[in-house]
């Protein structure tokens, strides 16, 4: 950073601060980990930082897990005491969850930064034209599945979130949903998701990018411990905030805004990958 004047060092460390603050919000709020705000923010502080997107796109997707470790754990907390928890489906996920998740860190030591951004923008696109459409339609069958198929489903969810830098949230919570599952239920039981897929998904990424040569002084493997830092405070202050008002208020305005986010975010990675 050190070829940044000091306003534009305040100017992105107040970015940061605030991409932590809504992913904390959104993390209580939808369930999610938050990384469909804080990854292309920290893709575009690497970006303009000179890192190039091979680097950038993974360093943000890995860092992203990491600030998810505590907003996931706050946030799954929240809504256990709720009483809102599918713990059953937890238990069930958990080994399929993981194993998503390492294979979803193998294929970043070698992918392109493309792969990272197609399956961002693809999962953005489904999830922000089910919440702008209010989920009418959005049925595959009026229940869960056998045990069987949501194993796979588990290691799905897994392998999309380690490529995405989610908590596992919005592709959660929209197989639940799809399948009749109540959205507080869906939304609550996402966040005990990201507690199963951060914690490892930081460590992979972090073993993932081990040793390469142009990695920032501040980084372990694709992890930048400095975002990290500026980013995880203001996180865990508004994620309670996010858990009370999921259990209180209409969601429809805030799901339209967010499915708008989405969006944007699918537009731009797209764009990334026509100019790329």
């Amino acid at each position: 950073m050190g070829g940044f004047d000091p306003g534009t060092l305040l100017a992105m460390i107040a970015v940061l601060a605030a991409a932590g603050a809504l992913t904390g919000f959104l993390a209580g709020l939808f369930g999610i980990g938050g990384g469909a705000i804080s990854v292309p923010v920290f893709y575009e502080m690497f970006h303009a930082l000179g890192h190039a997107p091979d680097l950038a796109m993974p360093m943000a997707v890995g860092t992203s897990l990491a600030v998810i470790i505590p907003t996931s754990f706050l946030s799954s907390r929240g809504h256990l005491r709720r009483g809102t928890v599918d713990t059953g489906l937890l238990r069930l996920w958990a080994l399929p969850v993981l194993a998503g998740v390492a294979l979803g860190a193998v294929i970043a030591r070698f992918a392109e930064p493309q792969v990272f951004q197609g399956v961002f923008a693809a999962v953005a696109a489904i999830n922000a034209a089910k919440l702008l459409m209010g989920g009418a339609g959005w049925r595959l069958r009026d229940s869960l599945p056998a045990a069987g198929v949501l194993r796979l489903y588990g290691g799905a969810v897994g392998l999309v979130s380690a490529l995405m830098g989610i908590g596992g949230g919005a592709v959660s919570t929209l197989l639940l949903t799809l399948h009749n599952v109540p959205i507080h239920r869906a939304v609550s039981t996402s966040a005990g998701v990201g507690v199963l897929i951060a914690l490892p998904g930081t460590l992979g990424y972090m073993a993932a990018g081990w040793g390469r040569p142009d990695l920032p002084p501040d980084a372990i493997g694709f992890v930048s411990l400095a975002t990290f830092a500026l980013t995880f405070p203001t996180s865990l202050l508004t994620t309670r905030f996010g858990v009370a008002l999921a259990h209180r208020l209409s969601r429809r305005r805030l799901e339209t805004a967010f499915g708008l986010f989405l969006t944007a975010v699918c537009l731009r990675f797209l764009w990334a990958i026509a100019t790329g």
